[in-house]
């Protein structure tokens, strides 16, 4: 049974050591404030699991396109998890950002929350049939975006509460 409130901590793309050399300290900060760290793939080297798994309090995540066969042996294409009564499944890929939220509740009839990652957009909607859909983008690897990010949140009563995007500082 996990406590309440549960803080969580949203990572995907991290592409460590190939966009960065390593997770910024402010990330390795946060992975020590949370209850749960979610990571939504992308990790490219089995090293950064090690380590989130050495220093996360709880670790959940998935093996995205750039995992090879090393992570993709040690992690599931989608994960799921029951957090303080919410429901969350984690997936690396979601498709197109048109009709996102429709396959999405087609594919995830028994999820309250989906991770994802992959583009490294973030990304925070409800679909029609009340899934929350959140892509915290990337702590390492803006591309096109103005900034690099992570999320963060809180299981709180059953709810999640305190969604946020938060810019990650290069160092």
């Amino acid at each position: 049974m996990t406590a309440d409130p549960t803080r969580l901590l949203l990572l995907a793309d991290t592409h460590v050591p190939r966009r960065a050399r390593a997770l910024p300290d402010q990330v390795w900060e946060a992975v020590e404030e949370a209850d749960v760290v979610i990571h939504a793939g992308d990790w490219v080297e089995a090293a950064l699991l090690d380590e989130l798994e050495g220093r996360a309090a709880r670790l959940v995540g998935v093996w995205g396109n750039n995992d090879g066969d090393a992570l993709r042996s040690r992690l599931p294409e989608v994960a799921r998890a029951t957090i303080g009564g919410i429901r969350f499944a984690v997936v690396h890929e979601t498709g197109t950002a048109q009709g996102r939220e429709a396959r999405c509740d087609a594919a995830y009839p028994d999820t309250d929350v989906l991770v994802f990652g992959h583009s490294h957009i973030p990304w925070d909607t409800m679909s029609p049939a009340g899934l929350r859909l959140l892509n915290p983008g990337s702590p390492t690897d803006r591309r096109r975006q103005p900034r690099c990010t992570m999320m963060t949140a809180v299981v709180r009563g059953g709810t999640l509460a305190e969604v946020e995007l938060v810019t990650v500082g290069r160092e």
